[in-house]
């Protein structure tokens, strides 16, 4: 099946699921629950975890799933996998609760442990991030779609930086230079911030605290056909599939390469050798 079919099984798949979030959502009728990582999750995340896992399953039965709201099975048994679905149901999902509109449903697909498709739905936005290795990312409305990039740098203006309505601005203190002026742009869900650097509206994101592999993997795919990339608090690559655990460490999601982000974001540490070096 070519990487273009695969792509718009994905789109087709996230929108379905949008709309039954959509209901959920407008409805108000989801109950809620913490997990055991002490997350939230609602019946609109498990239905459209549903959803997504019967089309994917019907449409491409040999590439095997990983999603949020399922788990996964032990690494030496998923390692063999050239390929596989990774799915957030609902990123966003504190904000499906507090009625921002702010989550989307995610969709990637990894392949040989990176992300070449990306599809990120934003139900009540009504909009729909995508991207395919080599084919650029792109933002759809409900007018048309146009090719989307990181915003240009001039060298001369105040740097956006991305941060969440719902984590303490504080605990980035020790990521940014305290040198720099910075412009703050609050928004909900970890992969519309991403999206949104993707788009040019923001620079980087600085995300601390516990994250998946679902969390990053479409958002990682669209960030890097737009020009920019995701890191780890290291200033390394985000991995996938390659450990135990499917959780994230702390991550930077950065926009124009030409901006001295070596001068502006200090590592946490340097255990490893980083891509500024």
């Amino acid at each position: 099946m070519s990487s273009e079919k695969l792509l718009s099984i994905a789109l087709q798949s996230a929108k379905k699921a949008g709309v039954e979030v959509s209901s959920y959502y407008k409805k108000g009728n989801y109950t809620a629950e913490i997990k055991d990582d002490n997350s939230p999750v609602t019946s609109a995340d498990i239905a459209a975890n549903d959803i997504i896992m019967d089309e994917l399953s019907r449409l491409t039965p040999d590439i095997p799933i990983i999603s949020e709201e399922v788990g996964a099975l032990a690494l030496a048994q998923r390692s063999k996998w050239s390929r596989y679905w990774l799915l957030d149901p609902i990123d966003g999902t504190g904000e499906f609760i507090a009625g921002s509109g702010d989550f989307a449903v995610n969709i990637a697909l990894v392949e040989n442990g990176w992300p070449t498709i990306g599809v990120i739905h934003a139900p009540d936005h009504h909009l729909t991030y995508y991207a395919q290795t080599h084919l650029g990312a792109f933002k759809e409305d409900n007018v048309a779609s146009h090719k989307i990039q990181v915003a240009q740098y001039d060298g001369k203006r105040r740097i956006k930086v991305a941060i969440s309505r719902r984590q303490e601005i504080s605990l980035m203190g020790q990521y940014l230079n305290e040198d720099f002026d910075y412009d703050r742009v609050a928004l909900g869900s970890c992969s519309l911030k991403n999206c949104l650097i993707a788009e040019g509206g923001a620079d980087c994101y600085l995300r601390v605290g516990p994250t998946g592999e679902w969390d990053t993997g479409a958002s990682h795919c669209i960030i890097e056909q737009a020009g920019g990339s995701i890191i780890d608090s290291e200033f390394n690559p985000l991995t996938y599939n390659q450990r135990e655990t499917l959780m994230q460490p702390d991550f930077l999601t950065l926009g124009n390469p030409q901006i001295p982000w070596q001068k502006i974001i200090k590592p946490h540490r340097t255990t490893r050798k980083n891509i500024f070096e």
